[in-house]
């Protein structure tokens, strides 16, 4: 996918179509005006008029198309409505749903010029309190790198598709050559540097690709993406960004002690992997930890799943989707912060040799576990893959789980579920999530909660709500294997990982979710 600065005004550009950016209230005729006085008046009155007919008023995501008639060097006219408010989340959402839109299949264009103003039309024309709202309307606080940044992040998530296993149309020709097709992205509207141009479209597409690659991983059959898959997805990453990749196998878990993460593999064939992704910054004066929940499928084990409640199982790996999507965004960007990205990788299955509901299994940092639910068992990988965090000496630790269906019975899928011992990192994190277009809501981890935990025969046990604060629960059993002192905060993200149709910047199937949040907190210490 290639971007680049549209050298031509917009009107003679030579790509296939132009696009135009249109604000609510905002007058199409004065923006072609305001682009080419020379625009023949006919053509612009006869577009406003279209449009007017449509019902097209700016609104974020209205899109409506015409013939250019010759009046425009590009064959086709394509106006996008981007809303009311002038941001980065409206542009990157707009230009993910103009993706969709022109990548249909019968469109057969392969260049556009897109022109985005990061401000409302202010022309003379235009009364004095519609000037002000125009004003009001364009948020002043972001630089047009963020506009840009947006844009093509919006573009590139727009662009994911997962088709691998289908096989119609496989033979045709047409559809081969159509699927090769990378269609260019000019952009004109921003007073840009050729070098601050490319670091935008270098971070924005960086954050695009990568949550992509979250979304490839997740989309994949557990039959395919094994703990061992995974691991050497985590191995490709770091070989092409620079990072360095160990993974530990079963062997390796067992001489640490991961008697957590052991105990839940043992039902499964499929072996299990520890992996760990490292970015040493030079000079880094931190180093932070982000941990995926890496359960490639989920069964439930001897606590049997419903067929119902198995059927997208593969999805209980997202955690470490994100994890390894990020530590790609790691690796190429470059923060001034060492990062390490640790996933607890294995199946949970049933068998023989699975755990039973009342087994005690022993977790790295000592502590033991009645296990009186079998499909609690993200909590029990996660408890092994803190506690190794903790003893590598990290300064601050973040982690992502498909963890409780009870955060989709308090949330939905609309927001993540937050929690943690530290109320800066979790201000810090929403704020991340904000900009990214990603909700976090924060849950409280009061100690009241902790006596759902207490076992008659071991430390702890791993499910005890009883139906009651679910998601507040199992952070808390989290929070058992994290060392005092260090800042913590917890992802429950079982009801955005997946999403079961498209909106915006969002797609049907594993959304990726957290990449875009952790890299841009990351990347701003």
């Amino acid at each position: 996918m290639k971007f680049s600065l549209e050298s031509n005004q917009p009107t003679k550009s030579k790509a296939d179509a132009l696009i135009l950016g249109i604000y609510s209230g905002e007058s199409v005729k004065e923006v072609l005006h305001h682009l080419d006085a020379k625009i023949d008046k006919v053509f612009a009155d006869q577009v406003e008029n279209h449009l007017k007919t449509e019902g097209f008023k700016g609104k974020l995501h209205q899109f409506s198309s015409t013939a250019s008639f010759g009046h425009l060097q590009s064959s086709r006219l394509i106006v996008l409505g981007l809303g009311e408010k002038v941001t980065p989340k409206n542009i990157r959402k707009a230009a993910a749903g103009l993706y969709r839109k022109l990548n249909g299949a019968d469109n057969h264009e392969s260049s556009y010029s897109l022109n985005i103003r990061p401000a409302k039309l202010q022309t003379s024309s235009v009364g004095k309190k519609k000037k002000a709202a125009a004003e009001k309307s364009t948020d002043t606080k972001y630089g047009e790198d963020e506009f840009l940044c947006a844009l093509v992040e919006g573009w590139t998530l727009g662009s994911f598709n997962f088709d691998k296993y289908k096989t119609q149309n496989q033979n045709s020709g047409e559809d081969k050559k159509k699927k090769e097709k990378t269609p260019e992205l000019k952009v004109s509207g921003l007073s840009l540097s050729a070098k601050d141009f490319a670091t935008a479209v270098k971070k924005g597409k960086t954050l695009g690709d990568s949550t992509n690659l979250a979304r490839t991983l997740i989309a994949e059959p557990a039959f395919y993406m094994t703990p061992t898959r995974l691991a050497n997805e985590a191995k490709k990453v770091a070989k092409a960004t620079g990072l360095t990749c160990t993974v530990m196998t079963e062997a390796q878990i067992e001489k640490l002690g991961m008697g957590a993460l052991m105990g839940v593999a043992r039902g499964a064939d499929e072996p299990p992997r520890f992996i760990v992704l490292k970015y040493t910054a030079p000079k880094a004066k931190k180093q932070i930890a982000i941990v995926g929940k890496g359960i490639t499928f989920d069964s439930g084990g001897l606590s049997l799943k419903t067929a119902v409640g198995m059927e997208r199982m593969k999805y209980d790996m997202s955690g470490a989707a994100a994890v390894i999507g990020t530590m790609q965004v790691i690796g190429t960007l470059k923060p001034r912060v060492s990062v390490m990205g640790v996933i607890a990788a294995t199946e949970n299955m049933p068998s023989g040799k699975a755990l039973h509901p009342g087994d005690v299994i022993q977790a790295m940092n000592g502590k033991t576990i009645e296990v009186n639910n079998t499909d609690a068992e993200g909590r029990l990988v996660l408890a092994d893959a803190l506690s190794y965090v903790c003893e590598e000496g990290v300064d601050e630790i973040i982690d992502l789980a498909t963890l409780t269906g009870a955060i989709i019975h308090a949330l939905g899928r609309v927001a993540a579920g937050v929690m943690g011992t530290s109320n800066e990192l979790i201000k810090d994190l929403d704020k991340a999530a904000e900009e990214a277009g990603e909700k976090l809501w924060r849950l409280p981890l009061y100690e009241e909660f902790k006596p759902k935990l207490k076992s008659d025969i071991a430390d702890l046990k791993n499910a005890g709500s009883g139906g009651e604060a679910g998601s507040c629960c199992a952070a808390m059993f989290l929070k058992e294997f994290v060392k005092p002192g260090i800042p913590w905060a917890h992802m429950d993200i079982a009801g955005v990982a997946w999403s079961d149709k498209e909106s915006a910047e969002i797609n049907k199937g594993g959304t990726g979710f957290g990449v875009r949040t952790l890299s841009r907190y990351i990347l701003s210490r």
